[in-house]
């Protein structure tokens, strides 16, 4: 029972982790890459779909990337959609391609792309900490229930902190790096 607890634990815990990491690999550093756009939806025609689903999306350079919807009519919503995303994207339409060049990030700009990736890794931090809360009271109903003893419950609490301090460690090892890739010029 104690093993089941700390290993959904680890797992959840692995999953947030994955979470933020997708995450900061969204937040831009100046060079193009189609990723930066996975998350951002289309309407077409009353459902919302990546824009990969409606569109070739790859790279013209390493500044731009270019957007080519397999139906004419969907220039339009694409280009809206990425200029009203928060990306701070200003997408330019040039006959059937859009093209959306990365504009240079300017300190100022990089300082709150900092502050954002922060706020981000202190969610994920939040989350782990919800995650060992949550496997410390099911040991704890364990032990009230007279399923396991106390001293197995205490190891059971030791362990999980032990998985809660390796995953924020990794939380601030991805948050350090992004951290440098923002600030190099």
């Amino acid at each position: 029972m104690i093993i089941d607890i700390i290993k959904s634990a680890e797992q959840k815990m692995q999953k947030s982790l994955e979470a933020l990491k997708t995450c900061l690999s969204k937040i831009r550093t100046g060079r193009a890459h189609t990723g930066l756009l996975d998350h951002i939806t289309v309407d077409y025609y009353g459902t919302h779909v990546p824009i990969s689903q409606i569109a070739n999306v790859g790279l013209a350079d390493a500044r731009t990337i270019s957007i080519i919807p397999w139906e004419k009519n969907m220039l339009s919503p694409i280009e809206k959609t990425i200029r009203d995303s928060d990306l701070g994207l200003n997408p330019m339409t040039i006959g059937e391609m859009i093209r959306v060049p990365m504009p240079d990030l300017t300190e100022e700009r990089r300082r709150d792309l900092t502050k954002v990736v922060k706020h981000e890794a202190e969610i994920a931090r939040v989350a782990m900490r919800n995650i060992r809360r949550d496997a410390n009271a099911h040991l704890k109903d364990l032990l009230k229930e007279k399923k396991i003893a106390e001293d197995d419950e205490r190891h059971g609490q030791d362990e999980i902190q032990k998985l809660t301090n390796h995953h924020i460690t990794e939380i601030d090892k991805a948050l350090q790096v992004k951290e440098t890739e923002l600030m190099a010029v």
